[in-house]
Formats: structure tokens, sequence, C-alpha cells
């Protein structure tokens, strides 16, 4: 039976009592006009209002679905041609959903940076609809999904004052130092038999392990069941939900077809998993027998502020796990797939590829490894990350926002409640701010002051304004490591056979976009 077309029983063949069925017929009938009549009704309003909107241009979209169809398999892919149609800044329908679209630097700018110092706070609100991201992050008690007001602001304070500042991204040091060595010992024995390696699987253990001993203060994952374990499982289930395209975050009262699909099991399963892992963890963090640490980890700073008065917000247990959950979601995935792009890309362009070398070796000066002082230092391999994050944007679409209110950009009125797509990859591609935009070409940064704080709206692969990410110097401080080391132990060639024209592009679908096909090279040892 159609979920469109409702099968209503108007008559009976019933020979003993047809006048009271055919009166609730009728009754059933009349409910039945009344109800499309006032659907109807309600739509031409919306579709009035619409019309009296200044909304920005978009494609003609469909009934119900709206613009869903023309998104395609990437969507920011698809995206970016329909941009380049309808312009910078556009109005899609998702089916219920209103979207606005930012492509270019320019249209970042009306934003964020326009008359008044720009709309930055009203375009600071998340989507609370969002089926995996609300149960994942506890009811939006994070920070990464969290709506816009009061507790927001508290979070994300403790975040930048507490968990992300300078002083503590710098106390985790010995622990990226520590983890990066390792996994260049591990690279050994692979170069050792001329084997290639994986970088997508090395880069994801690795990110994983440092992320794991700053967050818990220990390790989990790399055991002995296949080099996973169950935390593994779980974490690379939580990325993978919250890439999905799930029907009721575009039609919120279709909310049972997560029951149907499977989506709501697969969720509750991985929710559970999830949540019994943190429980652990912080009973393990205030057991009476706990050694105490050296250095305090995050979980230690969370349970020290839940007991201190002076915070203006009292966290619950379930605001801890919300942040434990934003801590991988951000600083695993987003990490390695840099790495991957990075290597890629120059793979992909032997100048470059030399140049860099050069220069962490020169550097390094024949000791063992690249310590994090070297790092400010290394001018080029800075250029060279910047660039793959201006052509490879960790999370393209970045993460979706909501205005909290009506306003004006521009020419245009964009409505409260309207769901605003970032386009990061696009306005890293931006002809007007970027010679050769497609091309990587590191040196464009050599002497260029754009950096990824979210100053320079041409490039923003962590975001802009309030919402930009609390974790980027930890992301890109661990990026530079392992990149710089990796270049300096070691050579890396394609496996035989193979030839730079074989390396495709292609990118797998998610909130974070890795390369499709993974990238295996042949590490050859040099230092």
């Amino acid at each position: 039976m159609s979920i469109l077309s409702p099968s209503f029983k108007f008559h009976s063949f019933s020979c003993q009592t047809p006048k009271p069925i055919v009166k609730k017929s009728y009754s059933m009938d009349f409910q039945f006009i009344l109800t499309l009549s006032f659907i109807a009704f309600t739509l031409m309003v919306f579709k009035y209002k619409a019309r009296t909107r200044r909304l920005p241009p978009g494609p003609w979209k469909l009934p119900i679905i709206g613009n869903l169809h023309q998104l395609g398999d990437s969507s920011h892919k698809s995206i970016q041609r329909l941009s380049q149609q309808y312009g910078p800044m556009m109005f899609l329908q998702l089916g219920a959903v209103p979207t606005l679209v930012i492509s270019s630097a320019d249209a970042a700018m009306a934003i964020f940076k326009g008359p008044g110092g720009g709309y930055d706070l009203a375009f600071s609100g998340r989507p609370t609809n969002l089926y995996v991201a609300k149960k994942l992050s506890y009811e939006y008690n994070g920070i990464t999904f969290a709506p816009y007001g009061e507790l927001w602001r508290e979070m994300r304070k403790i975040a930048v004052a507490e968990l992300l500042s300078s002083k503590r991204v710098q106390s985790f040091r010995t622990i990226r130092e520590e983890e990066v060595a390792a996994m260049l010992n591990h690279i050994d024995i692979a170069s050792s038999s001329s084997a290639p390696v994986n970088l997508k699987k090395l880069s994801l253990l690795l990110a994983n392990h440092v992320v794991c001993r700053v967050t818990f203060g220990k390790k989990y994952g790399g055991g002995g069941d296949g080099g996973t374990n169950r935390f593994d499982r779980v974490l690379h289930e939580v990325q993978h939900l919250v890439g999905e395209f799930v029907v009721s975050d575009y039609f919120p009262w279709m909310w049972w077809v997560n029951k149907l699909n499977g989506m709501e099991t697969r969720v509750e399963k991985n929710f559970e998993e999830l949540d019994k892992l943190y429980d652990e963890v912080i009973a393990d963090h205030v057991a009476p027998t706990r050694t105490k640490a050296n250095h305090e980890d995050i979980v230690d700073v969370l349970l020290r502020l839940q007991k201190d008065a002076r915070q203006l917000i009292t966290l619950n247990n379930q605001q801890i796990k919300g942040v434990l959950t934003d801590m991988f979601i951000a600083g695993t995935d987003t990490t390695a797939s840099s790495l991957v792009w990075t290597f890629t890309e120059l793979i992909r362009n032997p100048p470059s590829m030399e140049k860099v070398k050069y220069e962490v070796r020169k550097v390094g000066n024949g000791r063992d490894k690249i310590e994090e002082s070297d790092i400010p230092k290394l001018h080029c391999l800075h250029s060279v990350i910047k660039e793959t994050l201006r052509l490879h944007p960790p999370a393209p679409l970045l993460v979706p926002r909501e205005t909290t209110e009506d306003c004006v950009v521009g020419d245009y009125e964009i409505p409260a409640k309207t769901r605003v797509i970032i386009n990061a990859k696009s306005i890293g591609t931006d002809p007007k701010y970027w010679e050769n935009p497609h091309d990587f070409q590191p040196d464009r940064f050599m002497k260029s002051s754009v950096d990824f704080k979210g100053q320079h709206l041409e490039f923003l692969p962590f975001g802009v304004g309030r919402r930009g990410c609390p974790g980027m110097s930890f992301a890109i401080m661990l990026l530079q490591l392992m990149v710089a080391n990796f270049l300096y132990r070691f050579d890396w060639e394609l496996p035989e056979g193979m030839s730079v024209e074989d390396v495709d592009m292609e990118e797998e679908l998610g909130i974070t976009v890795f390369k499709k096909t993974p990238l295996c090279l042949v590490p050859i040892r040099v230092v």
C-alpha cells in the first residue's frame, strides 16, 4: 500500500444496517476532504510567503522532495555545480528543510564580515533534528552539534580555556612524539621487506592512539583480534553513522522510516556500546585505587570541573560524554584523512615532494626524528599542509548551521530556522582568490599570511566565527608532526607496476572525506 494513498473503506455489503454505514462513509469523506483542504491551504500560505520573500536564487524544485534529487552521490561536488549556475549564495529546498548554501569567499564575507560586524551570531545555530547526531551527542550535550545558547557558550568556554588551550595542547607533546616514534618503528618493519603500507590504516591507528591517550589516559585499539578491538569498532561505526543519509533529517515526520530500514537499531546498538565504554572510563578515573597520572587527561579535567563550584554550569555525566564524542569525531578521521590527501598530492607532484623532503632533512640534520620544536622552522611543510587542506578540507561542507532569526544579507531575506551549508571546498577553489585553483601549488602559501584560523574567508578548512573548530591547534600540531617525520625518515614510492597516472582522486562518502581507493606506498628508510 502506498504511503501517499491512504485506503479507506467507504462501502459495506451488509443488508442489515445500511443507513449507519452510509452515514459513516459520508462523515469520513467529509473529514478526508476537510483534511486535504487544510493541507492545500497551508501549502498555499507557505508558497505565498516564500514568493514574497526575496530568497537567494536556486534551482526549480520537485514537490515534496524539493532539490534532494539534485545532490547526487557527492554532495559537495553537486552543490558546487549548482552554485556555478545559480550563484555563490543559493537557496535549496532539501525535503522539508529550507537550506542556504554559501560557496564563495565573497558570500562568506557578506555573512560573517558584513555591515555592523556581520551575522555570525544569527548564523551560529545548529539543526536540532539530526537523528544520529542527537543520539550520539547525548541529546546535543556536547559542543559540535549543540544548538546555540547559554549551555553551548559555557561548554565552548570550557573547551577553549581548559581542554584545548595552547598550554593544554602543548602539555600533550610527549604523547604525540611517543606515538609518532612508535609508528615510525612500525613502518621500519614494512620498509625492511619493501612491503607497501596502507597510509589510511596507519594514520587512523596513530591518530586514535594519540586521542585515546590524551582523552582517556591510555590507549585503546590495535588489539590482538586482527588489529582492531571493541573500541575501534565502536568508533568506526560512530564515524560511519554520522556521515550517513537519514530520511528523518529532511522529513521529520518520517521518523518511522528509521525503524523500517534498520537505522534505529544500528544507532541504538552503537550508542549502548559507546555509553558503556564511557561509563567504564569514568569509573576507572574516579576509582580510589587509581594511580595518579603525571598529567591530567581530558576526562580528568572534565571531572575536576564537575566538582568546581566556581563554574557557571555544573557538568553532568551526559555532558562529559558528549564532549568525549566530540573529541573522537573531530580528532581521528580529520587528521588521518588530511595525512592521506597530503601524501596523495605529494606522490602525484614529485617536485613538491622533493622540496619538502629537502627541508625536513636539513632541519633534522641526521637526528633520529623531527621534534615538535623543529616544526616552526618547516615553512615548506606548512605550505604543503595548507595547500592540501585548501583542496581537501576534511569536512568539505563543514558541520551544518541553522539561522536563529530572520536576517537580511545583501539583497536577500534569510528566514529563521534555515539550514546553512558552507562549502569549504568550493570556497577554497574560488578562482577570484586562487590562481589555478585546482592545481596543487604549495608555493602559493610561502609568502602568504593566510592561515587556518578563519580570519581569511577564502580558506576555511576549520570553519569560521563562533562555530569554528576549537580543536584546530591540536589537529594541526599532530598532522604536522606526522607528515614531517614520515618524510624525514622515509622516501615513499608507488608499488611496483603503478605510475602516478594510476593514483585516482575519487572520494569516499562521509562527513569526513577520505580517498576512496586506499593509498598504499612503499617506504624506503633513509635516516
